[in-house]
């Protein structure tokens, strides 16, 4: 599990996002976001904290750049959050912008089975 250190997000894109998510041990939070997404920014701050000791990974795809992506995902409200245990999909996550919510929500969805990625 990750640290109280947990804080830098790798970024994604249209080339590398499935390749870099395979090779990826543990839990990783993905970031589906846009500059000017004020609602991103704020979970942008938030996830680092929140999911310190929970997850091992964070990420983050610019989906107005990485176009494709988000045609691949139906994203079409930002910002999106994706779990992934071991490289592979395990739910969407949808909860509020609070840390403690947060949390719940992420250990709630990982004692359950993976879902079928969108």
């Amino acid at each position: 599990m990750a640290e109280a250190g947990l804080s830098a997000f790798i970024c994604l894109g249209d080339g590398d996002f499935h390749a870099r998510l395979a090779a990826t041990h543990g839990v990783s939070l993905v970031l589906f976001t846009a500059p000017h997404c004020a609602a991103c920014r704020a979970w942008k701050r938030l996830l680092p904290g929140a999911l310190a000791g929970i997850a091992d990974s964070l990420y983050v795809v610019d989906v107005s750049v990485a176009t494709g992506l988000a045609r691949y995902y139906g994203i079409f409200h930002l910002p999106a959050l994706h779990l992934y245990r071991d490289g592979a999909f395990h739910a969407e996550v949808q909860c509020a912008l609070h840390a403690d919510t947060l949390r719940q929500t992420v250990a709630q969805l990982l004692q359950h089975p993976a879902r079928e990625e969108p």
